[in-house]
């Protein structure tokens, strides 16, 4: 069957997220998908089912080295360009929609994920040395710390083995922009999930997304995840749910033997 791997929220080669796309032809086991993933080792790969089409959208799944998950971004884009753009997919996150607009930005229709306030656990502060948290939040499934600064944050070198034990599936640290063109930064660390540190994380700004509209008063924003590949992504509020845009390029076709 025919695979690919996509680096998404970038417009250049090995920059943004890269992301392993699988295109099924016939439904395959849970199991089976993992294994492919850990194969892979990509922070995430999709599997989407070419020919159960239901009501216009596509199965798609996503699994992690270690775990499949309820959401993910940057795959969702991977796949969707893989594609030809504009598609409509079925998921444990409901239907997800994904369009091609006139500057070549593929966008995706996300569930939106406002962040409450919530008492941090002593470990959190331990996981993350040497910056100053501003505010601590948490949304469906990671806590979200702002810190002082996207210096204290480019320059943040985290406690892995701490934010492993933390109850989320991972810590997203974000600032507010340091360049002109850049409303946020961030950073996302989800090692209990097999992922150090993802490059370029689209699930994360659903709730970023939320945070930074209230803060900045402004539905549409523009962020950067500072990562070492790092990526952008353009993000617009949208009542409950929330518009992600970005780019990405095809770095490898071929086929999986099975």
């Amino acid at each position: 069957m025919e695979i690919h791997v996509v680096d998404a929220f970038t417009d250049r080669a090995f920059a943004g997220n890269p992301a392993g796309v699988v295109l099924l032809r016939e439904p395959a086991t849970g199991a089976w998908m993992r294994s492919v993933a850990a194969e892979m080792k990509h922070a995430e790969t999709a599997f989407v089912e070419l020919d159960r089409e239901v009501d216009g959208a596509l199965p798609l799944r996503w699994f992690t080295p270690t775990t499949e998950v309820d959401l993910c971004g940057h795959a969702t884009l991977a796949t969707a360009h893989i594609l030809g753009g504009t598609r409509r997919f079925h998921t444990r996150s409901g239907v997800l929609t994904c369009a091609v607009g006139a500057d070549g930005w593929l966008s995706m229709d996300f569930p939106a994920d406002p962040p409450a306030p919530v008492e941090p656990p002593s470990d959190l502060t331990g996981g993350l040395p040497g910056v100053r948290i501003q505010a601590v939040t948490r949304g469906v499934s990671d806590f979200l710390v702002e810190v002082a600064s996207a210096a204290e944050l480019r320059a943040l070198r985290p406690d892995l083995a701490v934010l492993e034990r933390l109850p989320v599936r991972g810590v997203i640290v974000t600032a507010p922009g340091d360049r002109a063109d850049i409303d946020f930064v961030s950073r996302c660390f989800y090692p209990a999930a097999g992922v150090p540190e993802d490059d370029v994380t689209g699930s994360a700004h659903c709730t970023l997304a939320c945070r930074w509209s209230d803060r900045l008063g402004r539905a549409e924003l523009v962020g950067e995840q500072a990562s070492p590949r790092g990526g952008i992504v353009r993000v617009a509020r949208r009542g409950d749910r929330v518009v992600l845009a970005g780019r990405a390029v095809t770095v490898l076709s071929g086929t999986l033997h099975v």
